[in-house]
């Protein structure tokens, strides 16, 4: 009997076979592992560095407290714009070489945003930025199928551990960076030789052989992960994940304080959840890919945070450490997420055009996490409605991983 995150039945005669796939050999080898960490370590340190600053930033800039705002949901609206238009343009120019494009375009739009005294410039350079990093963010999964076809559970696992370290590396060496130098400038521009960096081991690599049809560009076209039910349930599974994530990034320590612990205390139980969920995420994606159930990885991140988010409401001082740890634990559903996309398609323009529907729409809707969550703690001045609103997406998430879980294809959904 096959495991159930597995599929049975033959394959269509114009795909590969997994024997087939596991014959390919990985192009690039060491190199390529190095690109791809690189890659997941610029993932996330624009937008941390800047969150770290915020403040100078704002008085440096003079910016209003509405474009303050306007900078803190940015990251989310704009992995969701920049997100879609990966598969048009990977099918152009081909994976590797969009990659090297995205952080050339990372580097630049960090190095812009460092020198532009105008808020303007500000804003449309982070853009620039934020979109180089989408563009990482849809193409990480195709690259690692691409290259290493039999580990992708363990790169998917090495990589988000990479990602998570690369968040928190440069939220803390942000403001050291910006005081030693005098200037926040230096903190925010710094990073932009991290993302040169990433694109180095790219132009010494060659293209990896792609699976599927002989007519990528074709293949693509037919594959509209929106007009399928695998394409919603992994959106919605990775849009509610995601979610919950930047709520907790945004909120979690100013929970604990309104419990009554102070600021610093406050903020290292939220740096708890990052610390705890490294282990997390690098071996999610490699039990996942080893055949465990998937729908009990989903019951079980699903169920964590849900529990998390009561004791959070119910007794956020008798035992935070106990909520911190269920809540990483929780969001072990973003390496599993991002492991899924990649088991949910036979093909490279699969995993692409899979991986910026489901990206694309997560984020939007991950968007609305911390904004929501705001709104209603504002509105009440307490955190019950805020995480009653938080138990109820750990609850629509598991629903909608449940679904995603189901073993099938998205080329199979989209052809018929």
């Amino acid at each position: 009997m096959s495991p159930p995150s597995s599929i049975a039945a033959p394959l269509p005669s114009a795909l590969p076979t997994r024997a087939a796939l596991a014959a390919r050999p990985a192009t690039g080898g060491a190199l390529i592992v190095v690109g791809i960490l690189l890659v997941a370590i610029n993932l996330r340190a624009a937008i941390t560095s800047l969150g770290a600053l915020l403040d100078e930033v704002t008085t440096g800039l003079h910016l209003s407290g509405t474009t303050a705002g306007i900078i803190t949901t940015l990251p989310a609206l704009s992995f969701a714009a920049f997100g879609g238009l990966t598969p048009v343009l990977a099918r152009r120019l081909g994976a590797s070489r969009l990659l090297i494009a995205a952080m050339g375009v990372l580097a630049v739009g960090q190095a812009l945003r460092a020198l532009t005294g105008s808020t303007v410039v500000f804003l449309l350079t982070s853009a620039l930025a934020l979109a180089g990093i989408a563009i990482g963010n849809v193409l990480l999964p195709v690259l690692v199928k691409q290259h290493f076809p039999t580990r992708t559970g363990l790169l998917t696992g090495v990589y988000t551990m990479t990602l998570i370290a690369g968040t928190s590396t440069a939220a803390a060496l942000s403001v050291p960076i910006a005081h030693a130098f005098g200037s926040w400038r230096a903190g925010l521009g710094v990073w932009a030789l991290l993302a040169v960096a990433a694109l180095v081991p790219w132009l010494f690599t060659r293209p990896a052989r792609t699976t599927g049809p002989t007519d990528p560009a074709a293949a693509l076209a037919r594959i509209r992960p929106a007009r399928t039910g695998l394409g919603w349930a992994m959106a919605l599974f990775f849009g509610l994940q995601a979610l919950s994530g930047y709520a907790a990034m945004g909120w979690l320590s100013q929970i604990f304080r309104d419990a009554g612990y102070p600021a610093t205390t406050s903020g290292l139980l939220l740096a708890g959840v990052a610390l705890v969920g490294v282990p997390i995420a690098l071996l999610m994606p490699t039990i996942a890919g080893r055949g465990v159930n998937l729908r009990a990885l989903v019951l079980l991140m699903s169920t964590a945070m849900a529990v998390s988010y009561v004791g959070l409401w119910l007794a956020p001082s008798t035992a935070p450490l106990l909520w911190v740890a269920l809540l990483a634990l929780g969001q072990g559903a973003f390496p599993l997420s991002l492991a899924m996309i990649g088991m949910r398609a036979r093909t490279s323009e699969g995993t692409v055009a899979l991986s910026a529907f489901a990206q694309s729409v997560g984020y939007l809707i991950a968007a609305l996490g911390p904004l929501l969550v705001g709104i209603l703690y504002e509105t009440t001045g307490a955190w019950t409605m805020p995480l009653a609103f938080l138990f109820g997406a750990a609850v629509l998430q598991a629903f909608a991983g449940l679904a995603a879980a189901r073993p099938r294809y998205i080329e199979d959904e989209a052809a018929g």
